[in-house]
Formats: C-alpha cells, structure tokens, sequence
C-alpha cells in the first residue's frame, strides 16, 4: 500500500465501491417492475432466452404510423402523457370467463385513463375518461387499411372495438388537443394473474359493496383481493353509486394506486423466480406503442419514472354531465373539461375548477 496521503488507499475505493453498488441497488429497488426484471433476467446469459420469452410476449401498435403528422404538438417540457386501457376482450378462454361469458365479440375499452407525468417526474395525475361518454369519433384507419368515417354522439369505450386502439389515440386526441406520448393496454386475464402473482392487492373499503351480477361481496373495512376479486372490484358497477360506470371511476383509481405501491413495495429484486413469474402475468397480455414494445424500451421509460411516487399521484374523473337527450349517458362538460386539458397540455398545474363535475355517479 503507498504511503502517499494524497494517493487513496485500496480500502477506502472498495467502501466507494460498495457505497456505490448500495446506492445503485437502493435506487433499483424503488424501479417499477421492468426496469428490475431487464436486470435480473438479462444480466445473466445463461437466462437470457428467459428474456427473450418474455420480450416476444409484448404486442407492439405502432400508433405514429396511424395517425400521422396531423396531431398535436409534444409537450413544450419533458413532460409525458400516456394512455392506458383496460380492455374487456373475450379472447382465449380464459377472457370469456373473466368477462362473464356470454356471446360478447370483438372488445371495448372498460377502463381508460390519461396519466400526465409533468416535467421533473416526480409526481403524475391520471384523469379517468368515463366508459359512457359521448364522443365524436374521427376519421380513422383500421389495421387492415379499411377507412372509417366520421361519427358523432357515439360512446367512448365503443372506439375501441369499432376500429382499434390507434383510433381510440386519435379520439383521446382529438377531444383534448392533448398529445398522447404512449399507449399501454392489458386485458382482463393478464390483470387477474398479475394481481395474483404479487400475492394479491389490498384496498380499503369505504361502504359496503354487494353486486350480485359479479358476486362481489365486501363490508366496509381493509381486505386484501386476489386477482378475481379485483377483477370484479375494478369493474363493479351495480354494487355502488348508481349503478353507472360513474361510480366505480373512483374504485378503479383508488386500486390502481394500491397496485402499484404493492409492485414497489415488494422485494422483487430479492427473488428472480418472482420477478419472473410477475413479469410473465404482466406482459403476456400487455399491448403498447411500438415504442415500448420491447422488454429494453420499457426498463428505460420505467427508470424515468423512479421518482413518482403512487402515494403522491392525483386522480381525477373527466368532468362531465348528464346528456339532455339520454341521462343514461354524459358528455364532457365545459368548462371545466377544457380547463383540464389546457392545464395538461401546457405542463401547468390543474386549477381546482377543472376537477369538480356536475355528473358524479351518485
């Protein structure tokens, strides 16, 4: 060893070192579920066809190609906006199931959520587009080159099996002048098993639910849900409020929230076989801009988020009103929809007026 004071010694770059590696393992851990699997899985070239399985599972849309040039500008900061679907697809056997059976074709977008990331990444806000709102459609291209034209008073989650989620991008578009960064879709099997890989989500009740159409029956109080049951939960609308899709809106931001503290929460880096198992539920039935359709894509997107905390996001329903003319349906209501949008679309903070709509879902 030197005698040198200025030369460091062996021992004091080995505790940077190790200082360094916890710090980077520290900052791992708070990742969200891909970044930590990229790591796990693709660190190791005796796994990597673990890997390869896993990034092959992705369904890629590629949404630019869609929509062209004529959309709205990009946010004027490093801000992203993102718009993540639930789909209710009675494709395979175990979507029918889920979905209730019957003889259901095609799918419809049951949950639809635009989630504002503001510049500096350290806080979201996902506003909910309610499934019954009345929405002019756009001309639109289906993946098979077929035009569809125009349409007005036609219901949002409609867009969806009509002509596909690059119109649904287009619509969202459209209706807010809000840019759309990236798409994320999952279906009702993929949302089961990934709630159930994690070992279930727990949620905290307010009112007693109990909705015999989906055999949901919870009292008021915390209870933890497995996949099933949080199926039912974030799709229930007969048990609470009205009865419309208004109601459950704040059931469905309330478990997203839950969920995802559940990922962050877990130790995943701690257990490969988990890691794995998780990430298998999530992207087996996971669709995304072409952007992200890639195991690599989504660990760089997700290791930009590490600073937003899932007890910090705010989440917000579309203000809307009851339609004259079908008070089973709502309509954006204005002004408040128009203030939301500009607030989100200028990376500004959302007034208080924006949030309040006179339709609530009982």
């Amino acid at each position: 060893m030197s005698d040198d004071p200025d030369l460091p010694s062996r021992r004091n770059s080995r505790s940077r070192k190790g200082r360094k590696v916890r710090t980077r393992g520290q900052r791992i851990r708070r990742g969200v579920l891909v970044t930590l699997l990229v790591l796990v899985l693709a660190g190791g070239g005796t796994l990597y066809w673990l890997y390869s399985r896993l990034d092959g599972n992705i369904t890629g849309v590629d949404i630019d190609k869609a929509l062209g040039d004529n959309r709205p500008q990009k946010l004027p900061t490093s801000g992203q906006n993102l718009l993540v679907l639930g789909s209710d697809s009675r494709a395979g056997a175990e979507n029918k199931e889920l979905g209730g059976g019957g003889d259901v074709s095609g799918a419809r977008s049951d949950t639809a959520m635009v989630v504002h990331i503001p510049e500096g990444r350290s806080k979201a806000v996902a506003v909910s587009i309610p499934r019954d709102t009345l929405v002019t459609r756009p001309e639109c291209v289906k993946a098979d080159g077929s035009a569809v034209p125009t349409a007005n008073r036609v219901m949002f989650n409609s867009v969806y099996s009509q002509v596909g989620p690059a119109c649904v991008v287009k619509t969202v578009e459209q209706m807010s002048g809000v840019r759309i960064d990236h798409y994320l879709e999952i279906n009702f099997a993929g949302f089961k098993d990934l709630v159930d890989a994690i070992g279930g989500v727990t949620v905290e009740v307010e009112k007693p639910i109990h909705d015999k159409s989906s055999g949901l029956d919870l009292s008021a109080g915390s209870h933890k849900l497995d996949g099933t049951q949080s199926l039912a939960y974030v799709r229930t609308r007969h048990g609470i409020g009205d009865g419309s899709d208004l109601g459950r809106i704040g059931l469905q931001q309330q478990f997203l929230l839950a969920l995802l503290s559940e990922v962050k929460s877990q130790d995943l880096l701690g257990s490969p076989t988990k890691s794995y198992k998780v990430a298998s539920s999530a992207t087996k039935s996971l669709t995304t801009d072409s952007e992200l359709a890639s195991l690599t894509s989504l660990a760089e997107f997700a290791r930009s988020m590490n600073g937003v905390d899932p007890g910090s996001m705010e989440t917000i329903m579309l203000p809307v009103a009851y339609d004259k003319q079908d008070p089973n349906r709502v309509v954006a209501a204005e002004p408040q929809a128009g203030e939301l949008w500009k607030a989100i679309r200028k990376d500004a903070t959302i007034p208080e007026s924006a949030k309040k709509s006179p339709a609530t879902g009982g």
